[in-house]
């Protein structure tokens, strides 16, 4: 980043490759809708653009992108908290009346597996997700999420620990 700062447009490429997976899972699993993660997406990108001449290493550059992604992830939900469709609640209701020798989920495919964690993470409160998807999607560490989330850490553990009983939970049921 700091070569990017400098003019170095190749140093953006080289960003952008590295990147761009992480940028992108971590907000597609913070909104749970594809048109909101791309823009999300795209404005993390142009605001990286934008501050390349204020940019200060003071942390890890994977704590500070994924900063200006959550920053903007939070803007959206003070804007309007998006909710599960009636479709997704109803599929829901129907897979836990079913009864047991009716239950396809016995032997889960890979869809079934991703979707049962995108419903663990939605059901999570935003403290437990954001801390479990900078974990696993960042790769950040207990002290860069306590850094970028401004909690202490073992309240980032306690987050951590509680978020990952509840994926336990919903694979489990």
């Amino acid at each position: 980043m700091s070569a990017y700062a400098g003019g170095d447009t190749v140093a953006f490429e080289i960003l952008y490759r590295r990147h761009r997976g992480t940028v992108y899972r971590f907000a597609l699993r913070g909104l749970h809708n594809r048109a909101d993660a791309d823009e999300v997406f795209q404005e993390t990108w142009s605001r990286l653009i934008a501050a390349r001449e204020r940019y200060r290493p003071e942390a890890k550059f994977t704590t500070w992108l994924l900063q200006i992604a959550h920053n903007l992830i939070v803007d959206r939900f003070r804007r309007q908290r998006p909710a599960v469709s009636e479709e997704e609640a109803d599929a829901v209701f129907r897979r836990l009346d079913a009864p047991e020798a009716e239950r396809p989920d016995r032997v889960l495919s890979e869809f079934e597996q991703r979707r049962k964690l995108q419903l663990a993470l939605e059901e999570m409160p935003e403290e437990q997700r954001l801390a479990f998807l900078l974990r696993i999607e960042g790769g950040l560490g207990l002290a860069e999420i306590g850094e970028l989330t401004g909690a202490g850490r073992e309240t980032v553990k306690s987050r951590l620990r509680y978020a990952l009983a509840r994926i336990r939970a919903r694979f489990q049921s």
